[in-house]
C-alpha cells in the first residue's frame, strides 16, 4: 500500500492568500476623509471603553484608522513613515464619480460629451470641468459656436 502524499498547497492556494490580504486590509483615502470631518472625528475620537478593541479603543489614529494599546505606541506611529505618507495622501481631495466619468470620457448630465480637447491636455479638475462646460453653454446660449473659443 502506498503513502498518501501530503497536500503542500500553500504557495498555490489562492484562498488562503486572500484570507491573509484582507486580514490587514484598512479604510480606503476617501472613507478616511468622510472620518475626518469634525462631527465624524470627535465621535472616534471620544469613544466608549471596548473591551474587543486594544487600549480598550480609546487610542485611535483617525487618519490612518487604527487602534492602539497606549498613548506610547500611538505616539510611536505619529513619528512613523507611514502615518507621514499618508497624511500627504489626505492633503489631495479625493475623486468623485463625477471625476473619474469625465476622465473616461463619458457624458454629462445635459448629454454633451467631456473627452475631446478639455481632456487632451492632461488631467484637470472637476472645478476646471465645471467652468469649462459653464463657458461653453454661456456661448450656445448667446448664439455662438463652441467652435470659435477652441
Amino acid at each position: 500500500m502506498a503513502r498518501v502524499r501530503r497536500k503542500r498547497m500553500h504557495c498555490n492556494n489562492k484562498e488562503l492568500h486572500h484570507k491573509y490580504k484582507t486580514k490587514r486590509r484598512t479604510k480606503d483615502l476617501d472613507q478616511i476623509q468622510e472620518d475626518l470631518k469634525p462631527e465624524n472625528k470627535a465621535q472616534l475620537l471620544s469613544q466608549e471603553p471596548d473591551e474587543d478593541l486594544p487600549g480598550l479603543g480609546q487610542f485611535y489614529c483617525v487618519e490612518c484608522s487604527k487602534y492602539f494599546v497606549d498613548e506610547r505606541g500611538q505616539h510611536e506611529h505619529r513619528r512613523s513613515r507611514e502615518h507621514k505618507r499618508r497624511l500627504r495622501d489626505l492633503k489631495d481631495p479625493a475623486y468623485t464619480q463625477k471625476e473619474a466619468e469625465a476622465a473616461a470620457g463619458l457624458t454629462t448630465d445635459n448629454k454633451r460629451s467631456t473627452a475631446g480637447p478639455l481632456l487632451a491636455a492632461g488631467p484637470m479638475s472637476l472645478h476646471s470641468i465645471k467652468q469649462a462646460n459653464e463657458q461653453k453653454s454661456a456661448l450656445a446660449a448667446a448664439g455662438k459656436s463652441t467652435m470659435d473659443v477652441e
